[in-house]
């Protein structure tokens, strides 16, 4: 089997397994909170708040990439959020939507 191959076969694991868990991690109700109360226009200005790169906005609203404790930090610090409440609204269910 070529690396290729295997690399493939591991990708396809890794989907399977996300598709089984039941997620808790709800990432856009975290991020579309932070742009209403910081008063943003879209991630773009999220990102330029934060100070962080578009593509961790971006990894993060895909659920490509969960909140690290730095990020956390960051948001609580720039919104005035308190930490407590950033991470309820990371593993608020989908019905609340």
């Amino acid at each position: 089997m070529s690396v290729r191959q295997k690399k493939q076969e591991m990708l396809e694991a890794m989907h399977r397994a996300r598709a089984m868990e039941p997620s808790s991690f709800v990432p856009n109700k975290l991020l579309d909170t932070l742009i209403e109360r910081m008063h943003l226009k879209n991630d773009a200005e999220l990102c330029r708040v934060l100070e962080v790169q578009p593509p961790i906005i971006s990894k993060i609203r895909h659920r490509k990439l969960n909140v690290g404790p730095t990020i956390l930090l960051r948001m609580h610090e720039k919104s005035n959020i308190p930490i407590g409440e950033l991470k309820e609204l990371t593993s608020a269910s989908m019905s609340m939507h």
